[in-house]
């Protein structure tokens, strides 16, 4: 019986010693974990109410989105701002990511599970060298466990960066929805009143000979332009977002023409409208010339300017089409 009563003090010591020395630390560490990770949330929250987006440099950003603990998610976009690095494209983007924040910081669904932030080159290079990052605006997303994987970089150029694009691409990888809100803008509304009037204006001066409505050629040039911004990539350009171009921050190289067929630079979009209209104005000269009335010397050089029109034209076209479809077999003259 002593000898039980012997045993059972002596495991019941051992527990004990061994609570002490594993249990109490662990215990310890936990209140402190949750005590770091508590003001770090405090501390976003607060910065996220003066301004949606937060401005971090490399200790801000080491400390509050690549240190442990971290139970929120953070969407950092990588940009440079500064007028002498002449990044236009980090100014547009910038413009639709101060939207989205916005919207998220007036949503009734805000939480702190995920927070806003941005890395100016000129406050964080070292973030940059970090990270073996070349190039901007790039968005990444840090979510609230592990590392960012290949999905949670941002896809620039093939889905550009309209607030509404990022969105969904958050949503993708945090499950958070954010509807954006956008502010009001009075051009749109404004220049269709002023269109209207002045067709308005029109037909009440005209209101004796409205003949002018039947105007076959005046018909015809309006529904030409419309199927010319159409097939250059207008609305692909109004639901995308893309940049205007493309300029590389160390070489300072601007690209106007995106090199995969899956995108496109608003440039990009104006040069071929220009190409579709000058191939289109040449076939409008060969058509006049077979059909006109004129004198044979006019026509032949309304002739002579359309086929110059078309294979110049038509030659830029294909230059273009063999820079995005790589490996195309087929040229024509400057192609």
């Amino acid at each position: 019986m002593a000898a039980r009563w012997w045993l059972w003090c002596v495991s019941a010591t051992v527990a004990v010693a061994l609570l002490l020395v594993y249990g109490v630390p662990s215990a310890c560490a936990q209140r402190k974990k949750e005590m770091v990770l508590s003001e770090k949330v405090s501390q976003l929250m607060e910065w996220t109410n003066k301004r949606p987006v937060i401005r971090m440099n490399g200790d801000k950003f080491r400390r509050l989105v690549k240190a442990p603990p971290r139970n929120y998610s953070v969407i950092v976009m990588f940009t440079a701002l500064q007028l002498h690095r002449q990044c236009v494209v980090c100014k547009q983007a910038d413009e639709e990511f101060q939207i989205l924040a916005n919207s998220w910081r007036y949503s009734s669904a805000f939480t702190n599970r995920i927070f806003f932030a941005m890395v100016d080159f000129d406050e964080g290079s070292d973030v940059f060298q970090m990270l073996n990052m070349n190039s901007a605006p790039t968005f990444i997303n840090f979510p609230a466990k592990g590392k960012p994987k290949r999905g949670d970089t941002y896809e620039l150029q093939v889905r550009g960066f309209s607030a509404e694009q990022i969105a969904r691409w958050i949503a993708d990888r945090t499950d958070v929805n954010i509807r954006v809100i956008r502010p009001p803008n009075y051009a749109g509304p404004l220049m269709l009143g002023l269109l209207l009037a002045v067709i308005g204006g029109l037909v009440y001066l005209r209101r004796s000979n409205m003949e002018f409505l039947f105007n076959k050629t005046g018909w015809a040039f309006a529904a030409l332009c419309f199927v010319l911004a159409m097939t250059s990539g207008q609305m692909w350009n109004h639901i995308r977002g893309p940049p205007y171009a493309h300029k590389n921050p160390h070489t300072g190289h601007v690209n106007y023409i995106h090199g995969s067929s899956q995108a496109q630079f608003v440039a990009e979009t104006h040069i071929v409208l220009l190409f579709n209209g000058g191939v289109t104005l040449g076939m409008v000269l060969l058509c006049e010339a077979a059909t006109s009335d004129m004198d044979i010397g006019k026509r032949k050089i309304m002739c002579v300017a359309g086929i110059g029109l078309v294979v110049l034209f038509f030659s830029w076209m294909l230059s273009i089409f063999r820079s995005k479809y790589h490996g195309y077999p087929y040229s024509f003259l400057m192609s």
